[in-house]
């Protein structure tokens, strides 16, 4: 079969909000693109994800009522991803309030601050406790026309017709243990009856942000063709100058701009870089490296390929389960196959995956509760006081049992040790201090606490029967290692010199937060800056 050949000004691969901020703002800077998406659905993990950003100082923010000087973002964004690229640290964080102006003005997406959701490290210098944290506002449906039926699904499914948004699920968790959380649940379902009866679709967090770009790049007249998996780069005279994609060459005149994303389903890269596997990911399926691949035989640097956006995970037998609230809640604690605990339950994902992979620490972890925590609260999407299903039970994901010593010996942890460290800590929840791990000293570790647990919203004692125990892994978002950029997103060599027409944002690229998490949405606010720098740097122009 010949090869045809189409020609762009800039060609981006990967459909992630990464790869269509880019494409987007090329086109409104004058400039011819195409985005190429190897999966038959568009959004990659953006689709997927709670569809937060961080970008410090931007005017939602500012609307909203939250002040946020450029110094403390600053001071506080180096602390956590610590001293190493100050240039690409800053230039996010200029480019952060013009990339969220920029989707404002050329998409439907609207945003909205999201009170009181800490920075995930608000006490430290510049840090947050009321957060710096914006979401989309629900978008209706129909403003995607014909590009609704290839979005990409959600990572989890609301019930048909209700829309939640990341405030509601920090009520929603609570279950029926707080008057807000009733409120919540029956507000939410009264837009869903609203929603069916006027056959409306409502789509937020990542659903809305993915969903709102595409509507952008329609308006704009740029197109995305799906089921387009990039084979290779073509280089002319040492400079990137195209896509091959199956029997299509795509050529740029400008450059290519990488967003294809990590690479956590791919099994060899996972276990050369990382001794761990693929079935722990909530990840994009697509999600294989091939942009990282493609961009190191060209010689471009890699950085961070040991680390990934963790998160302590519960291996269901649908698929993994990216836990959030349920290690902050009052009822229970994490223990490792010693019996013994070995992090603060409620602390940031990342470092509590960073805990259980420390060599110290003896896996499987298993987060130990009892019936009241069951009893009062969400759990991996079951209602409070929902039976677990048949089949957790079945595959040894869940443990059920009368007493500590029966739970400890269905999940092989030593009865006397399990027991010890179950009678210190409901010394600590009765106390309300945390003496071994500080757990509820943070107001990040609070934010997803029990307001009405007293005196610590996320100390509570593990002592009414049965008992339970579900197995807990070291999981992810996605991982953060790839492509060595500089503050223009320009692909770099080892040497620190740029592969010239090459470019790449989000995943695809070493994370400029480095091994930490500034707060919700430090993945996708990073990634869509980068992207819009790009494409400035692509268009000749600056911010």
């Amino acid at each position: 079969m010949s090869m045809t050949e189409d020609e762009f000004d800039v060609v981006v691969a990967g459909s992630g909000g990464a790869g269509m901020v880019a494409a987007l703002a090329a086109a409104h800077h004058g400039l011819s693109a195409i985005v190429l998406e190897k999966a038959d659905v568009y959004g990659g993990s953006t689709a997927r994800s709670g569809g937060g950003l961080w970008l410090p100082g931007n005017e939602v923010l500012r609307r909203d009522g939250v002040a946020d000087r450029p110094a403390d973002a600053r001071t506080y964004l180096q602390h956590v991803a610590g001293v190493e690229g100050a240039d690409r640290q800053r230039a996010f964080l200029d480019a952060g309030p013009a990339v969220l102006e920029f989707i404002r003005a050329h998409t439907p997406l609207e945003f909205a601050w999201v009170p009181g959701y800490p920075d995930y490290y608000p006490e430290a210098p510049g840090g947050r406790p009321g957060g710096r944290s914006i979401e989309p506002r629900p978008l209706d449906a129909r403003r995607l026309g014909p590009d609704l039926a290839t979005l990409a699904p959600p990572y989890k499914a609301a019930p048909d017709g209700v829309a939640v948004t990341q405030v509601d699920y920090r009520w929603l968790s609570l279950g029926t243990r707080h008057p807000r959380a009733v409120l919540t649940a029956a507000r939410l379902a009264g837009r869903g009856l609203t929603a069916r009866l006027l056959h409306r679709r409502m789509l937020t967090m990542g659903q809305a942000l993915a969903g709102g770009l595409r509507a952008g790049l329609r308006a704009a007249g740029v197109p995305v063709l799906l089921g387009r998996p990039m084979k290779e780069l073509t280089v002319e005279d040492g400079r990137v100058t195209g896509v091959r994609a199956g029997d299509q060459l795509f050529r740029a005149r400008r450059g290519v701009l990488l967003a294809s994303g990590g690479f956590e389903h791919n099994e060899a890269m996972r276990r050369k870089y990382q001794d761990i596997g693929t079935e722990w990911t909530v990840g994009a399926s697509g999600n294989t490296g091939d942009g990282i691949e493609a961009g190191a035989a060209l010689g471009a640097a890699l950085d961070l390929m040991d680390e990934a956006w963790w998160g302590p995970s519960i291996p269901l037998t649908g698929g993994p389960y990216f836990c959030l609230a349920e290690r902050n809640q009052p009822g229970c604690l994490m223990v490792d196959s010693s019996g013994r605990r070995f992090v603060n339950e409620a602390a940031p994902y990342v470092d509590a995956v960073h805990a259980m992979l420390d060599p110290a620490v003896s896996l499987p972890a298993w987060l130990v509760a009892d019936q009241t925590y069951r009893d009062r609260y969400l759990f991996a999407g079951r209602g409070p006081r929902a039976p677990l299903p048949r089949r957790w039970l079945a595959a040894g994901v869940a443990h059920k049992a009368a007493t500590l010593d029966e739970l400890a010996a269905g999940i092989d942890v030593p009865a006397g040790a399990l027991g010890e460290t179950v009678r210190r800590f409901n010394e600590f929840a009765a106390s309300g201090r945390d003496d071994d791990f500080h757990r509820g000293d943070s107001a990040y570790d609070r934010y997803y606490g029990d307001p009405r647990q007293r005196p610590n919203p996320c100390l509570g004692p593990v002592a009414r029967p049965p008992f339970y125990a579900f197995r807990m892994v070291p999981g992810d978002l996605g991982t953060k290692g790839g492509l060595r950029t500089d503050e223009r997103a320009r692909v770099l060599r080892p040497d620190g010199t740029a592969i010239p027409g090459l470019y790449a944002a989000g995943n695809v690229s070493a994370a400029v937060m480095g091994r930490s998490y500034a707060g919700a949405g430090a993945t996708l606010g990073p990634a869509l800056a980068f992207a819009y720098l790009a494409a400035l740097d692509l268009a000749g122009k600056e911010d």
